[in-house]
């Protein structure tokens, strides 16, 4: 459970972050990591589409810009775009400086406010940094779709299990998550539909 719905002890290391959203509404928050890459994306895009629903992309800078097209088409459906550094860094191996220049190499392509750190950790110089400019976005249920040790079924086992109102929940479009989400993603959905959450972006 730590792993997939964060403890309360993380979640007090940045106050400031959305961890999970309204939790008196009925309603949870599509999030999609890493990319964006033409072997995962336009699969993830094409199954939100059949399902009517928004999701926010937290984008590799560098990804978008060798990828321009698919940031376009995030955009032109409607979905949220956020900032995920510009080479998917971790914050502890980087010094503030290294870290927010790479964090503003990203905006230059993807004109965010809204930013989420590679692995879900940063310095608290950095997250204090980068919360004066942009709104840090964690999560409150990681689907874990990008382990090799889980499969298409237990990722939509935790999508069931940890769900709640407000969750924000985090898949990946990268190449270690497309094959499972080919099977997990649409399932998923359905039961969210079926359980009547709305599918919503950030404010």
């Amino acid at each position: 459970m730590i792993i997939e719905q964060p403890a309360i002890y993380l979640r007090w290391l940045y106050p400031r972050a959305y961890w999970r959203m309204d939790r008196h509404e009925k309603a949870v928050y599509l999030t999609f990591d890493d990319g964006p890459i033409p072997e995962a994306t336009p699969f993830i895009l094409d199954v939100l589409k059949d399902f009517g629903a928004k999701a926010t992309f937290f984008m590799v800078g560098d990804n978008v810009r060798k990828y321009p097209e698919l940031f376009e088409r995030i955009k032109a459906e409607g979905h949220q775009v956020g900032n995920h550094t510009h080479n998917h860094i971790g914050g502890l191996r980087h010094t503030i400086k290294e870290y927010s220049y790479n964090v503003e190499k990203a905006n230059a392509y993807i004109h965010s406010h809204y930013f989420r750190p590679p692995h879900g950790w940063m310095r608290m110089g950095q997250y204090a940094w980068l919360s004066r400019k942009f709104k840090v976005v964690m999560w409150d249920l990681v689907t874990r779709d990008y382990s090799k040790w889980l499969t298409a079924q237990d990722v939509v086992n935790n999508i069931k299990k940890y769900t709640r109102n407000g969750s924000i929940i985090t898949f990946h479009d990268s190449l270690k998550s497309i094959d499972k989400l080919r099977t997990a993603l649409p399932e998923a959905l359905q039961w969210l539909k079926d359980e009547g959450y709305e599918f919503r972006i950030f404010p």
